[in-house]
């Protein structure tokens, strides 16, 4: 059986000779020395860390044989003992107590007074040892270079006596106090300190030093010099105030005089007879006025009308300044640059703004001086001028003039038209046709009012003939100009809408209008789609709506298909009207077979438009390669495969940096050589033969040999198991990385695991201090309670008692 704890804690004290045989009373009396005072209590500390097996912390499974390695020898494992929890755990409680504890405590409050004095917070100085050093730094700080600029140093104020070295009581004696006097001794004092100043003045401009002056001397002459020029400039101010007070003292007795000479004018002047004298010198006539008294009253209103006006008056603008002719290129370049950048975005479908409403500049416009503006080829004034070059003529230039609008007594009336045209808009064709015989009649050509309808619009131009729509659609937005009248844009967006409807109905007439005509109603529609961009986009497409139901293309159809390729961006990702028009297009051509001379021509012309339409973004389109494919295939009329050959040469050119040229383009070898065309032939070849160069046939790739990865080495000179080894560095780092950022993720969640166990203890025991003060409150108040009651029971018997014995 071992021996028990109190047996070998004897044992042990007895081996280290803390306890032994009794000593004699001199030697007790002798003491210890330090040395075996210090000797003793590491003997008693290794004691009592041997006695208490929860103060270190060994391993749970010791190792079976001994190990000779670096750590083992001199390190943390050398003696078996890997920590001590207790000691480890009292320092984090008290450094938390420190820290953690104190922001808890702080959180969601703001403000608090922290002591800097120096000293403070040192429990080993003493009080004078705090002043002394708060002195010394205080004189330090004083000392610092920093100063020596200061012209407010109050140790410089000793050096200059303003008051002539007397004592200031001369200033001040019995006779300065009384209440008569004070502006005049003030004026004295004033008159010698001016003196003093003066003279002191004088004297640092003729003093001449023979020797070189010392910096402390420099500065003092800074000083003063200040400080004169300030007494100059506060005298100045003073002076200023006397003459200002004394005008003001004489301000009545000029009002006075001047009203007795203006009732003097006033008086009516007795005739005389006029007598040929010099001419006065001219004066304006207010002022004349104002001196007459003739306007006394009224001047005060108009100067405040006038003031007021000129409040109002708005700020005058910058002009532009005249600009170079090579910022003129850069500005040029800029603006292509950004419209093109634009334009890259909307293809890519990069931009998520809508910008179908309004049509984009035309490519040849964006290299023009200033922004586009259309206004100025259809005859309005535009606020952008141009300078246009010599020997050219534009047919659309024209200018709003005065007698091209309607007279003044058609705004009065213009309510009541508007509501005549919406109420009538059908059954006024003859009236429309009148006013437009009146029109002509006058010399200006188109109607009186605009029309709103397609049968007014009809109803205008089938009775006059095509060199005569561009003077007409002219006349008419100038009359309906919105600057006329506002109700005029509502007007002007239904003239657009009818004008789309007309477009699409002017192919079916009896006789078709040429090319131009169309083109000049197409240069309208995209004038008018900048501000009436709703209601032409709104008609376009109704129209698109109409051909998708028909499942059929007329002419109508297609001149509506190139106004949309003309006014609107073709080039775009998406677009609410291009969109529509190229999946219409595209499914004629894909659902329809080229088996007449009318859907030959008809292919033909959508071909065009479809390669118009991507020549920018350059879209592949199926639809047009298998129409054109098939018409040629199908037909052996030469004239009417021209205009396919032309559309299969366009998109082989259109197409030619695609990856599938060669797949696409070789199915037109056979019918161009059945069909005799060497020449597109030969092109299509050359497109073929230059594909081919660009693709390059699939190859094994070419590796440089290498040679086997070898194995780790089995056995190591130094081996050591803790360490990790890998021929592989990057690997090896890795793992390293890994390891560490796993170490340091376990001791991250074990200290936060401390915290929250630490506040919670914290909670617990303010929780059981709280509770603890109530209860003992509680207690003294139930005790403090029953104590009166008890003592009022005791009372009430001994009433009681007293009662009955009375009785």
């Amino acid at each position: 059986m071992p021996p028990s704890q109190l047996k070998r804690l004897k044992a042990s004290l007895r081996e280290q000779g803390i306890t032994g045989p009794q000593k004699s009373k001199k030697q007790k009396k002798k003491g210890l020395s330090t040395e075996t005072k210090i000797r003793r209590n590491v003997a008693l500390e290794s004691i009592r860390e041997s006695f208490n097996p929860f103060e270190v912390k060994h391993l749970s499974r010791p190792s079976k044989h001994d190990i000779t390695t670096p750590s083992t020898l001199n390190g943390k494992t050398a003696n078996g003992a890997l920590g001590r929890p207790g000691i480890s755990k009292s320092l984090g409680e008290q450094k938390r107590q420190k820290t953690l504890l104190l922001e808890v405590q702080g959180r969601n409050k703001v403000g608090g007074i922290i002591d800097r004095r120096i000293g403070e917070d040192d429990p080993n100085m003493t009080a004078e040892e705090k002043a002394l050093q708060r002195y010394s730094w205080e004189r330090q700080r004083k000392k610092k270079k920093g100063n020596v600029f200061d012209l407010e140093d109050g140790d410089d104020d000793e050096d200059l006596l303003t008051h002539g070295g007397r004592t200031l009581d001369e200033d001040y004696d019995a006779a300065s106090v009384d209440g008569g006097s004070d502006d005049e001794d003030m004026q004295q004092t004033r008159k010698r300190v001016r003196e003093e100043l003066e003279d002191l003045e004088t004297r640092l401009d003729e003093e001449e030093p023979d020797r070189k002056k010392s910096r402390a001397e420099v500065m003092d002459e800074v000083v003063k010099k200040s400080k004169l020029y300030k007494f100059e400039r506060q005298r100045a101010k003073e002076d200023d105030d006397d003459m200002r007070m004394e005008l003001d003292k004489d301000l009545s007795d000029v009002r006075a005089a001047l009203g007795a000479f203006q009732q003097a004018l006033s008086k009516p002047k007795p005739v005389v007879e006029a007598v040929a004298e010099p001419e006065p010198p001219a004066m304006h006539p207010d002022r004349m006025a104002l001196i007459e008294g003739s306007q006394s009253k009224e001047a005060p209103k108009s100067y405040d009308q006038q003031l007021r006006a000129m409040l109002q008056d708005g700020r005058a603008k910058p002009t532009d300044r005249i600009r170079s002719e090579e910022e003129i290129q850069a500005e040029a370049a800029a603006k292509a640059k950004e419209l093109e950048d634009s334009r890259q975005k909307r293809m890519m479908g990069e931009d998520e703004e809508s910008e179908d409403e309004a049509p984009v500049d035309e490519p040849e416009n964006i290299f023009t001086q200033e922004e586009h503006d259309d206004a100025a080829d259809f005859g309005f004034k535009s606020k952008v001028r141009h300078s246009r070059p010599e020997g050219i003529d534009d047919e659309d230039d024209f200018i709003l003039e005065d007698d091209l609008i309607a007279s003044e007594s058609e705004p009065e009336e213009d309510e009541a038209s508007v509501a005549s045209d919406d109420a009538s808009s059908v059954g006024s064709v003859d009236e429309l046709m009148e006013e437009h015989r009146e029109g002509l009649s006058n010399g200006f050509k188109g109607p009186m009012s605009c029309p709103r309808t397609l049968e007014e619009v009809m109803a205008v131009f089938d009775h006059i003939p095509y060199e005569d729509y561009h003077e007409t659609m002219r006349s008419i937005r100038l009359r309906s100009d919105p600057s006329i009248h506002p109700t005029h844009k509502a007007r002007l967006d239904d003239f657009a809408a009818a004008l789309v409807e007309f477009l699409a109905n002017l192919p079916s007439k009896s006789e078709p209008p040429s090319s131009e005509i169309f083109d000049v109603v197409i240069r309208h529609i995209h004038s008018m789609a900048r501000k009436s961009a709703e209601s032409i986009s709104t008609a376009f497409r109704q129209q698109l709506r109409q051909m998708h139901a028909t499942k059929s293309m007329t002419p109508g159809d297609l001149v509506i298909l190139t106004a949309i390729g003309t006014i609107y961006p073709t080039s775009d990702h998406f677009h609410q009207i291009v969109t529509p028009a190229i999946i219409l297009m595209a499914r004629w051509l894909g659902l329809t077979t080229p088996s007449t001379p009318q859907t030959l021509t008809t292919g033909a012309y959508l071909g065009a438009l479809c390669l118009k339409y991507q020549a920018l973004s350059k879209r592949y389109i199926p639809e047009l390669a298998r129409f054109t494919l098939a018409a040629l295939v199908k037909s052996t009329s030469t004239a009417l495969l021209a205009p396919h050959i032309v559309n299969l040469l366009s998109f082989a050119t259109l197409w030619q940096h695609k990856s599938a040229l060669p797949e696409l383009l070789t199915p037109f070898l056979k019918p161009l050589a059945t069909l005799n065309q060497p020449k597109a032939l030969q092109r299509i070849n050359v497109l073929l033969a230059q594909a081919a160069l660009g693709r390059r046939p699939l190859a094994l790739h070419n590796h440089r040999p290498l040679a086997i990865k070898s194995a780790a080495p089995k056995f190591e000179e130094s081996f050591d198991p803790t360490k990790h080894y890998d021929h592989d560095a990057a690997r090896a780092e890795t793992q390293k990385l890994k390891r560490e950022f796993k170490k340091e993720r376990k001791g991250a969640m074990r200290e936060l695991r401390k915290d929250a166990n630490f506040l919670a203890r914290t909670k617990l025991k303010e929780k059981r201090d709280k509770d603890r003060a109530y209860d003992d409150k509680y207690r003294k108040l139930v005790a403090e309670i029953q104590g009166e009651e008890g003592h009022e029971a005791k009372q009430y018997e001994k009433e009681r008692r007293l009662r009955r014995g009375k009785k």
